[in-house]
């Protein structure tokens, strides 16, 4: 090849018809190589880089056609000749042939071991081994043909286990009726099984049947026969026995028709009549006869009682004498139809119980006053019952104390003459005194005179009184009256009693709801009238404006007037010390709007922290005592005052967002870490409500932004959480991307650039008319009365201040029945990046306080025994408070106030740790820790202040007076456990 590349390097050049010839034979020669014709060789004469080509075609045809031949000798000793373990040996491949060579050999070695274990294990099963298995790694149709055999294997092994456990068992042991069970065999070793258990099993019965006969003849029992099929030497033996209970039997033939038509006919009331007999066989005939006399009336008389229970009549029993089983028989009859009559019976009155309560129960739920709820107790309870007279009280603040007003009657002879509905004070007759002893009065037996059940043909005077009062957690709220004809039953009484528990809790919520309308309702008066003293101050400001215009002109034009101009100045300072009264009411306006939402916060937040920790602990079912409907009714409260809650927090952040107090932070956090908290708390949520849930990010976006992510992650979360409620099928979509200058708002347009976080639905979406008013305060989208959705109407225009806040801007693109698009338009501020900061404002936990949860909640206050101070003057807090740490297994001491607080730690050293409320009557908490922390050796002892204080500095002020941590009702019992654990460890 050198020679030829010399010899091209001096030569000519070629002509160009030589080259054109010589790519015709190097086509032709790839196009045999192609089709598999390896025969052609290209003439390595050429000149120059034809000369090469040729060269390295005819190698690579010398190469191939060795490999194939190589490959096809394999394949022929492998597939056949049977020659197995054959390789191919091509030591000159590389590359792709290299892989190629290495593939067949890798099939010829996997081929060549398959192929072998299979015939190890064949060879193992002829020479009688049953205990080998094919154990080589296999796929395709050879794992088909290795798990066939090893599956015979199997079964041949179990086959002859059984066949052999069988012999053993039956002709070695004498255990009869042994049977060989081999699962998944067919064909003929089926056939085989079933031979060898049809000898077994013939063999059985043969001799079981002859012990059978021979034993009953040798207890007098002649009726018996050997009637198994036989052969042989079992023929003989079986022609002799029979012939023998032949002979027997001839004597007993009528004792044994008698016999057969009570025992096994059915035929009742038969004799048996034998002539001649004497001795033991007419003893027989006599027992016999009475046998069958005594049974003919026990069974006509159990047969008699049972078909009466079946056909529904469970009054009848068994009367008839019997001793022994029969009479044991007779009285478990008896029993049982006793107990089956209970049964029915307590199955009905449970039935009817649970029906009404669950359909009355119903019913209460859907009223939406305390005038509606009373008519529906008094239309409903007092017929199921059947009760003549009923009366229905709510509890009213009266003049001296709370007070029973009649709401609603039932079947009353005639209202009171006054026109004012009856009243009863705590204490104060029945009523009152059911309502003070919070429990039920009965009366059995009215005295005559008492009271009049009248109708339209006649009146009678009620024997029966009952008055139930209606309490939740220690509270009245009303009682029930009824009366009746006759007595009630204990089923009535039961229902009475369950009865006023569920119409508690419906007339509870409803009251709470009614509460909660009329505190929103005055906020947004209080805040109505504040915004027309604004609209008058600021027209106040700009008549001073045009006065002090005026008098400039007065000053210039009419210097002479002194006297008039400082009359004109007194003017003006009284306008001023006006404006400036005006300026002050403005302000302490401002502040008791301040102090009212902070008591309102602080009274509504007092009693659902006991609600939320107790239902809760009920939702929990520690002790397993609850049912699943329990259960249920314990997270519907749960849910409802976390409803509740939200709310609130929503009336709170409105207020700080008017008054100027909510701050903002802006700190570098990584979007991709934004994304994944909305993604883990949303994504479950449209996964239940069956939505698809995507959240994407351009490429364009940066890994970090600066700005505050807790007031960022409020904004997103309301729209997600907006656009999950308004949408019954479709998507959900999060992306964030630039957005475009045209589309970003006026003021936003500058240097630095604008993301866009869009929240995309297929919901109900907002009709045009409406998308002008959804961001104001308590509107909604849809703000039809007949509104299928529920809110506030708070989120939007909370999350459009808040953007506002943090420098951006909120749009709405919706179109009814198509969805909705909300844009958030954040500007990208430029800073370097560095880790997220946690959550600041007074909605954040400082650093101290981020607790880590403990691996074994419980184990050191258990260990400890730990005693725990809870100081609060609200007993369902006190009782909330103390279930949560008894049941981590602390020791509990309370007190009413801050005094008290101070004279147990003066009297007592074990206590450990403080639990202090602030907003307590005569000493408040901030004072207790003061004067705590001045008592001898409690300086550092742990006090932790849980209130219902959350307003902007209440956090701030807890920590300066002393305490140690800080937590706002309603509480979370994990947050509360962990902090107490820390403090106490330290």
């Amino acid at each position: 090849m050198a020679k030829r590349r010399a010899a091209r390097l001096g030569a000519a050049p070629a002509a160009v018809g030589s080259d054109d010839d010589g790519l015709l034979r190097l086509l032709a020669g790839l196009t045999a190589v192609r089709d598999g014709d390896l025969s052609v060789q290209l003439p390595e004469d050429a000149a120059g880089t034809l000369g090469d080509i040729a060269m390295v075609y005819n190698d690579m045809v010398d190469r191939l056609s060795l490999l194939t031949s190589e490959v096809t000798r394999v394949a022929g000793q492998v597939g056949d000749e049977g020659v197995l373990g054959s390789r191919v040996h091509e030591p000159r491949t590389s590359g792709a042939w290299h892989e190629l060579t290495t593939g067949v050999n890798a099939m010829a070695d996997n081929l060549t071991l398959q192929v072998r274990s299979i015939a190890h294990v064949a060879t193992a099963v002829a020479r009688g081994d049953l205990t080998q298995k094919i154990r080589v790694d296999a796929r395709g149709e050879i794992l088909e043909l290795k798990e066939t055999i090893n599956t015979m294997v199997d079964r041949l092994s179990s086959f002859a286990e059984e066949v052999t456990r069988v012999a053993r068992e039956v002709g070695t042991d004498g255990k009869l009726g042994g049977q060989a069970r081999v699962r998944g065999v067919s064909g003929t070793w089926k056939d085989l099984t079933d031979n060898v258990n049809f000898m077994a099993d013939n063999l059985t019965n043969q001799v079981r049947n002859i012990a059978q006969v021979t034993t009953s003849v040798a207890q007098g029992d002649l009726t018996s026969r050997i009637d198994v099929a036989a052969r042989g030497e079992i023929l003989e033996l079986k022609t002799t026995i029979n012939t023998m209970v032949d002979r027997l039997s001839s004597f007993a033939a009528e004792v044994t028709r008698v016999a057969r038509e009570v025992g096994t006919e059915g035929k009742l009331g038969g004799q048996a009549t034998v002539h001649g007999v004497s001795g033991t066989w007419k003893d027989l005939t006599d027992n016999v006869n009475e046998l069958a006399g005594n049974l003919t009336r026990q069974v006509r008389a159990i047969a008699e009682v049972t078909s009466a229970v079946a056909e529904g009549d469970l009054t009848r029993s068994i009367t008839v004498d019997a001793p022994g089983e029969v009479g044991e028989l007779r009285d478990n009859i008896n029993a049982m139809v006793e107990s089956l009559r209970a049964t029915t019976r307590a199955n009905q009155e449970q039935d009817w119980l649970q029906t009404n309560l669950a359909r009355i129960t119903g019913l209460l739920q859907g009223t939406r006053s305390v005038p509606e709820i009373a008519q529906l107790i008094m239309t409903e309870v007092p017929p199921l019952v059947s009760a003549q007279y009923g009366a229905f009280f709510v509890v009213e603040e009266g003049e001296h104390g709370p007070e029973l007003v009649m709401a609603a009657g039932y079947g009353l002879a005639e209202p009171p003459e006054s026109g004012t509905p009856r009243r009863f004070r705590f204490g104060q007759g029945l009523v009152g005194q059911a309502a003070r002893d919070r429990r039920a009065l009965l009366v059995d037996t009215v005295p005559p005179g008492y009271a009049t059940i009248s109708s339209a043909v006649g009146s009678a005077e009620p024997t029966a009184l009952v008055v139930l009062p209606i309490v939740v957690e220690d509270l009245v709220l009303g009682a029930v009256e009824l009366a009746a004809l006759h007595s009630f039953t204990a089923l009535h009484r039961d229902f009475l009693d369950r009865f006023v528990v569920s119409a508690g809790a419906v007339l509870s919520s409803l009251v709470a709801n009614l509460r909660t309308d009329a505190l929103l309702a005055q906020s947004r008066n209080l805040a109505d009238e504040l915004r027309s003293k604004t609209k008058e101050l600021q027209a106040r400001q700009q008549e001073l404006q045009r006065s002090n215009a005026e008098l400039q002109e007065q000053a210039a034009l009419l210097a002479e007037r002194n006297k008039d101009i400082e009359s004109k100045n007194r003017v003006i300072e009284q306008a001023r010390q006006e404006l400036e009264e005006r300026a002050q009411q403005l302000s302490r306006t401002s502040r008791y709007k301040s102090e009212f939402l902070a008591n309102m916060s602080h009274e509504l937040r007092t009693p659902l922290n006991s609600l939320l920790t107790l239902a809760r602990l009920l939702a929990q079912n520690p002790a397993g005592n609850l049912t699943k409907k329990q259960v249920n009714y314990a997270e519907v409260i749960h849910s409802a005052g976390s409803d509740l809650l939200q709310l609130i927090n929503d009336i709170l952040d409105l207020s700080k967002v008017e008054a100027g107090k909510m701050d903002v932070r802006h700190e570098p956090f990584l979007v991709s870490h934004l994304l994944e908290h909305l993604t883990a708390a949303f994504g479950p949520v449209a996964s239940e409500r069956g939505l698809d849930f995507t959240v994407s990010v351009a490429r364009e976006v940066p890994e970090s932004l600066t700005t505050d992510e807790a007031r960022l992650r409020q904004v997103l979360g309301n729209l997600l959480s907006n656009a999950l409620k308004f949408t019954d099928e479709g998507s959900v979509t999060l992306s964030v991307e630039p957005a475009d200058a045209a589309e970003t708002p006026t003021d936003l347009r500058g240097a630095a650039p604008v993301l866009a976080f869009r929240v995309t639905d297929t919901g109900i979406g907002i009709a045009p008319e409406r998308l002008r008013h959804i961001f104001e305060a308590f509107q909604q989208g849809d703000g039809t009365t007949a509104r299928r959705y529920g809110g506030t109407g708070l989120g939007l225009s909370i999350s459009r201040e808040v953007a506002t806040l943090i420098g951006g801007a909120i749009g709405v693109e919706s179109a009814p029945g198509r969805g909705s698009r909300f844009t958030l338009y954040l500007p990208v501020r430029t800073e370097p990046t560095a880790p997220a900061a946690p959550a600041t404002g007074e909605d954040a936990q400082p650093l101290e306080h981020m607790l880590p949860e403990p691996s074994a909640p419980g184990a050191l206050a258990a260990e400890s025994g730990a005693a725990v101070l809870v100081v609060d003057d609200d007993q369902r807090n006190v009782f909330a408070l103390t279930e949560v740490l008894k049941t981590d297994g602390l020791r509990v001491v309370t007190a009413d106030g801050g005094r008290r607080a101070i004279e147990l730690l003066t009297e007592s050293d074990d206590i450990e740790l403080v639990l202090m409320d602030v907003m307590m009557a005569g000493m408040d908490g901030y004072e207790a820790i003061e004067k705590i922390r001045r008592l001898p050796g409690r300086a550092n002892l742990p006090i932790i202040v849980v209130t219902a204080k959350a307003m902007p500095g209440d956090r701030a002020g807890a920590l300066a007076a002393g305490a140690d941590g800080y937590l706002a009702k309603p509480i979370d019992e994990t947050e509360l456990l962990t902090m107490i654990h820390q403090r106490l460890a330290k």
